[in-house]
């Protein structure tokens, strides 16, 4: 089974997390990169004319994305990493969905959050992807899980 990590990480978080995860079940590992880059005034979710309560505010918002040098053709399984925003994925996540072919893959969704959970994310992810791919619900991954602990995540998932 070949697997690749793709996240999105505004702050650094999902990255270690990515990072880790890609190590411990020896995965290929993707960033996906807004092509302009997140501010911290970007990020305040209290302000409700930040750019990412604009974007999270309509759902058709596609923030544009480095032009994408993976092709997830060759993988079985893609874990997708990202911040939990308004308790769904931020829209950028659904940018990459569209920019690739998920058909027949498996997606199993990981995410960092400050205190929320998936919420919606499944629901808001899957109008991105064919009907053919199968978004999994993953886990909340905050903290600094152990290569162990992730290892037997993705060992329960039975992929």
């Amino acid at each position: 089974m070949k697997t690749l990590v793709a996240y999105f990480s505004a702050s650094g978080v999902t990255k270690r997390v990515a990072d880790r995860l890609a190590k411990a079940i020896e995965a290929d590992i993707y960033e996906i990169r807004p092509k302009v880059s997140y501010t911290a005034a970007d990020l305040d979710w209290t302000n409700r004319d930040s750019r990412s309560s604009v974007e999270m505010k309509d759902k058709k918002s596609r923030p544009e994305i480095v032009t994408s040098d993976v092709d997830v053709a060759p993988y079985d399984v893609v874990f997708l990493g990202f911040p939990i925003w308004w308790y769904v994925a931020p829209t950028i996540i659904n940018t990459f969905l569209e920019s690739q072919n998920f058909s027949n893959k498996k997606i199993v969704l990981f995410a960092t959050s400050g205190g929320s959970g998936f919420g919606r994310a499944v629901e808001g992810l899957r109008g991105s992807v064919s009907d053919s791919a199968e978004i999994i619900e993953g886990k909340i991954l905050n903290g600094n899980p152990s290569s162990n602990e992730l290892t037997s995540w993705v060992n329960e998932l039975k992929l």
